[in-house]
């Protein structure tokens, strides 16, 4: 049996120290890669609605209810804009 040792589809952003394209106290969806994660990345969906890399100690896991889940994979409504509406893609 397979088991995730990060297993979040939610994360919120707790530092962005050398991380400008993240908001701290910003939530973002996460992307499963077990290869980052093991690297102790994340794979994060960010303001471009692009999916990087970014360090996991900037990010805790959280646990929505399943409605969050249905939405934010919806196409009127998205949990990825939240709290922002910065444009810019990540460099």
């Amino acid at each position: 049996m397979k088991t995730e040792k990060h297993k979040a589809d939610f994360v919120l952003c707790i530092e962005n120290k050398d991380c400008d394209d993240l908001e701290t106290g910003k939530v973002y969806q996460v992307v499963s890669d077990q290869n980052a994660v093991q690297e102790g990345y994340l794979r994060i969906i960010d303001e471009s609605e692009e999916d990087y890399l970014y360090p996991a100690s900037c990010f805790v896991p959280l646990s929505l209810p399943r409605e969050a889940h249905r939405l934010s994979r919806s196409k009127n409504h998205s949990l990825r804009r939240m709290g922002s509406e910065r444009s810019e893609p990540h460099r």
